[in-house]
Parts: C-alpha cells; sequence; structure tokens
C-alpha cells in the first residue's frame, strides 16, 4: 500500500492550490479524482476565460461578499490570503489578465491558462522536497480512519480505498466542490464523508442560479427572450433585504444575467422580487415630461429608457398605456411608473444545479477551523472550497474562496506534519 502525507480529494480549484502549496511546503500530497479532466469548473467559467478573482474584496470585512451560516468564518483565510496575492502568481506565470467589471479579473486568452499555472505549481513541488502525484480518472471508494497517540497529540491514519488500490495517508483534504452542474461530475461525495465523521451539514440548495416561472403569470414576458437591460433587484425585508443593480436578463422560462444570478443566492422560496426598471432615473419625473411635451404613444417614449421590446410589452398590459403621452390620465401614469420602479413578481423556482454556478449550504462551519479548515473533532481530515458553507458573490469571489481556503488548510498541513514529526 502507499504511503503519502496528504491525500486530497478532488482536482478543481481547491484541490490543486491545496496540493501545490502544500508539495511547496515539502509534503508528499496525492491529488485523487474521478473525472478524466482536471478543473473542468475551471475551463467552462468566466464565458471560457476565468474570472479568477475579485480585486474589490475587502479583506477587513470578506463576509460582505459572501453567504453562510457564519460568514465570518472565511475572514481568517481571505485576509491571510487576498487576490493581490493570487494576481502576483498568475502574474508570474506570465499569464495577461484584464479588468472587466466591477473588480472581476479575467484572462485574456483562456482559463486554460489558469489550470495550466495550477498545475505547474504542483510539478514545481520536488524542487522544494515535496511530491504532487495525480491519480485521474480514479474513484475513491471509501475513507477510513485510526487512530492513535504520539507525545500528547491525538494522530492517527486514513486508508482510502480507490480504484487503484488502497492508500495510506495521515491526512485527508476534502475538496469535492459541491451540487453544481452535476454534467461535470459534481457529487455529494464530500457530504458523505463529513456525515461519516460526524460533521454537521448545512442544508444545500443552488446558488447563483436562474429564476423560473410558471403559468399564466409569465405570459407577457415570455416573449421577451433574449432582451438584457440594467436594473435594480431587491429580495427581503428589514435586516433580511438585499438588493443588486445589476444587468437582468429574460429568458423563455424566467429571468437570468448577472443581477438575477446575484440575488438568487438571497432569494427564498415564495419571496417577491422587487426590480426598479429605470435604475437610473424618476420614473413618475419621466411620465410627467412626457406627458407635458409629447405627443408619442407611451411606448415608444418608454423606449428612449428600456428596450422597445420591452416598452411594448409593458404598455400592452393596460389599454390606459396605450395612448399618446399628453392623452395619458395622470392616474394611469402613476400606476406606469409604480410599475416601472417597482415591478414586483415571485419567482416559483429556479433552474437548479444543472444551471447553478455555486452551491448553498454545505459542511457545517461550526465543526472546522477557521485558521485551517480541519474538523474540529477529526484530527486530520480538513474540507475546502465549495463542500463548504461558505458562498460568494458572482464575479470572482467563490474562486478566491477556493484559493484562500485552500492557502489555510496547506499551512495547517504542514504545521500538523511538523507537531507529529517533532513528537515521535
Amino acid at each position: 500500500m502507499q504511503d503519502f502525507d496528504v491525500v486530497v480529494v478532488g482536482a478543481g480549484a481547491a484541490g490543486l492550490f491545496c496540493a501545490a502549496r502544500a508539495g511547496r511546503r515539502g509534503l508528499r500530497v496525492l491529488v485523487i479524482d474521478h473525472a478524466e479532466k482536471v478543473a473542468e469548473k475551471i475551463r467552462i467559467s468566466g464565458g471560457g476565460r476565468c474570472n479568477f478573482t475579485n480585486r474589490d474584496l475587502d479583506a477587513g470585512a470578506p463576509q460582505r461578499h459572501f453567504l453562510g451560516r457564519n460568514p465570518q468564518f472565511c475572514r481568517s483565510a481571505l485576509s491571510r490570503y487576498t487576490p493581490a496575492d493570487f494576481i502576483d502568481l498568475v502574474r508570474a506565470h506570465g499569464i495577461p489578465f484584464h479588468e472587466k467589471h466591477k473588480g472581476q479579473m479575467f484572462c485574456d486568452r483562456s482559463a486554460e491558462d489558469i489550470i495550466q499555472m495550477l498545475l505547474r505549481e504542483c510539478d514545481a513541488a520536488p524542487a522544494h522536497g515535496g511530491r504532487v502525484e495525480r491519480w485521474q480518472p480514479c474513484g475513491v471508494k471509501g475513507i477510513a480512519f485510526s487512530a492513535a497517540s504520539e507525545g500528547g497529540m491525538t494522530v492517527g491514519s486514513y486508508r482510502i480505498d480507490s480504484d487503484r488500490g488502497p492508500v495510506a495517508a495521515r491526512s485527508v483534504v476534502v475538496a469535492t466542490g459541491g451540487l453544481s452542474i452535476p454534467k461535470i461530475g459534481a457529487t455529494d461525495f464530500g457530504h458523505r464523508i463529513a456525515r461519516q465523521f460526524g460533521l454537521r451539514l448545512v442544508e444545500t440548495r443552488p446558488g447563483l442560479v436562474p429564476l423560473t416561472f410558471d403559468g399564466d403569470g409569465w405570459a407577457p414576458y415570455a416573449g421577451l427572450s433574449g432582451l438584457a437591460l440594467p436594473v435594480r433587484l431587491e429580495t427581503g425585508a428589514k435586516k433580511e433585504r438585499m438588493a443588486f443593480a445589476e444587468d437582468l436578463l429574460f429568458t423563455h422560462r424566467g429571468l437570468s444575467g448577472p443581477g438575477v444570478l446575484q440575488i438568487s443566492s438571497y432569494w427564498q422560496d415564495g419571496a417577491p422580487l422587487r426590480i426598479d426598471l429605470l435604475p437610473d432615473a424618476d420614473a413618475a419625473a419621466v411620465l410627467a415630461r412626457a406627458k407635458a411635451s409629447s405627443r408619442k404613444l407611451l411606448a415608444n417614449e418608454l423606449a428612449a429608457w428600456v428596450p422597445s421590446r420591452l416598452a411594448d410589452a409593458w404598455t400592452a398590459q393596460d389599454p390606459a398605456w396605450q395612448r399618446p403621452a399628453n392623452e395619458a390620465s395622470d392616474k394611469a401614469l402613476a400606476q406606469l411608473a409604480e410599475r416601472l420602479a417597482r415591478w414586483e413578481i415571485v419567482p416559483t423556482g429556479t433552474e437548479g444545479y444543472r444551471k447553478a454556478e455555486v452551491t448553498l449550504g454545505g459542511v457545517d462551519t461550526r465543526d472546522l477551523s477557521s485558521q485551517t479548515m480541519e474538523a474540529r473533532q477529526q484530527p486530520g481530515l480538513y474540507f475546502i472550497g465549495e463542500v463548504v458553507d461558505v458562498t460568494g458573490w458572482l464575479g470572482g469571489y467563490n474562486f478566491q474562496w477556493a484559493w484562500a481556503s485552500a492557502a489555510a488548510c496547506a499551512q495547517g498541513l504542514a504545521e500538523r506534519q511538523a507537531a507529529a514529526a517533532a513528537a515521535c
């Protein structure tokens, strides 16, 4: 049976980065993944160019960009490995990149640049006294643990039964991701391992996902598929209220686009969405000016502010809105202004994990160390990346959590290895 210091289960963003960092700290690392290709989620991200981090992340208060039962949990890792750190690594590998929108950093060429960078980082481990080996495709059939005590420290050994035979390791890192995008191999394996070793789970659901609307209520908007515009979206009430100013995209089944993906992570089943279709203007003032000076149809006046197809669909919903602006009643204009500025609609669901970019929920952070990502009651078992109940906003934040949690874990692995060696 082969023996390693660490077995990392999952060859995605978090798993590869953790393996590379641990290998550079002199550890012997094995990465196992059931998929044929590494890091498929990186490969398809950002339209194929990988939005690899976000420069706007405030390391001093990262919880404002992240969700979870305890948003404060991610502060330690994110403050110790920042977007600037990862950008420096990208630069060191000569990868051209650019800032696209609101701090979002993208590769100029292809997401493949980031994947190859991670693999090169793994390959560099021998120069630092370590080693990173990768078995892929290779499924993990089970993980078992036998405990021992060395110098007053609880240690032990894990046996990982894989398709290529059994492996022994002092530590196991679960970097298997969440349930989103099952067609590229997402499974609940990480959640099952957490349950096996007694860790709690926060209920999961799709995040950063398009919202759907069923029934006749969506009929007036079904023909707007493909239409996009900047809006302000809001959901929740009082302390639970959340809002985003981003683009909205109409689809055949509902709403998508950056704004909807953002708000979807905060939306609760049965709750309404409130959408301002004229976020940069006072709808009542716009219509009042039109009434005072224009003989154009209201739809034509609105077309100066929103796409003409949307203006036509909107005014078609009420005969009182299908008149020239100067002939419309004050009551009709007030109702139209209210409808434009506060369109309230209740989604009936989401497109589910098949189109979700991330998974909300996961391994409960109460059972993990925020410093090392190690399970509090299970020595040598670590969880990083999307499998943990930490979910970022759209725009590179989830990749930054992958890098930061992996870096924290690698440091913890090295420290644990050193402590065990000293105890022997």
